[in-house]
């Protein structure tokens, strides 16, 4: 049974490496002609249990003059319903036939897509180590992983604040929340710092899972305010609830969904 899916505007060789790389060698193609890529995208529909998958691009029956299969008087006399029924049968069948060149010549491209890919991530990590000085190989925090592929960016984007606040976002998938004030060690307005605080609001977490992300955000904050944030600001990234919590049987978690005021 095929199955419709919503998938952004990407190449379907890479979206494919991508989420199934273990079926590389498994998918059916079935090239439902670029007329459909008008109002679609590149993949009209997959299946990942079969492995089909449609594509709205031209297949090789495309490239056959069509006078060769199907004449241009054939619907001018007769039975006109017969006649379509014939020619739509004949065109399933010439479909089936070259399914097999469809699916080889498709294969080959997601084998030379995976290599594009593998030649660039080398690439991108040799330029993040020779620099940069860092080694993306080594990194364990999947977290910083993702961030440090910004690097090269890094002239542009440093002191970008509602760049920054984007990103963090889009790493933790929730909101994040930016404000921008002052900081002061002797708590007086004489002697200041300019501070940037981003607070990550993520709902519904109890203390064991509040403590693992704060653990996992540690080497994020440090990053982040090593390579994007200008040496004369304070930089502040912490996890938030959206607000107190109302119910009374609710775990209070310090710095995460209750204050202390002083």
């Amino acid at each position: 049974m095929r199955k419709d899916v919503n998938i952004p505007e990407v190449r379907a060789e890479m979206f494919l490496n991508y989420l199934y790389p273990e079926m590389a060698d498994k998918w059916i193609v079935r090239c439902e002609g670029t007329f459909y890529r008008n109002y679609n995208k590149d993949i009209l529909s997959l299946d990942d249990e079969t492995g089909e998958v449609g594509l709205s691009r031209d297949g090789f029956l495309k490239f056959i003059p069509e006078g060769l299969y199907n004449q241009n008087t054939e619907l001018l006399d007769g039975d006109m319903s017969e006649k379509y029924r014939e020619l739509a049968e004949r065109m399933r069948l010439l479909k089936e036939l070259f399914l097999p060149f469809d699916t080889i010549f498709f294969k080959r491209k997601l084998e030379i897509e995976k290599i594009t890919n593998e030649m660039l991530e080398d690439k991108l990590q040799h330029l993040l180590k020779e620099y940069f000085n860092f080694d993306l190989s080594a990194e364990q925090n999947p977290l910083v992983r993702q961030m440090a592929v910004l690097l090269p960016f890094v002239s542009k984007k440093r002191g970008d604040f509602n760049f920054l606040r984007s990103v963090l976002g889009t790493l933790l998938n929730c909101e994040a929340i930016m404000t921008i004030g002052k900081y002061s060690e002797t708590d007086t307005s004489r002697e200041w710092l300019p501070k940037v605080r981003y607070e990550l609001i993520v709902p519904g977490l109890d203390v064991d899972d509040y403590r693992k992300l704060s653990e996992q955000i540690a080497p994020l904050r440090e990053f982040v305010s090593e390579w994007f944030i200008p040496a004369e600001v304070v930089c502040e990234i912490v996890i938030k609830e959206h607000q107190l919590p109302q119910q009374t049987n609710t775990r209070l978690t310090l710095n995460y969904n209750t204050e202390l005021n002083q």
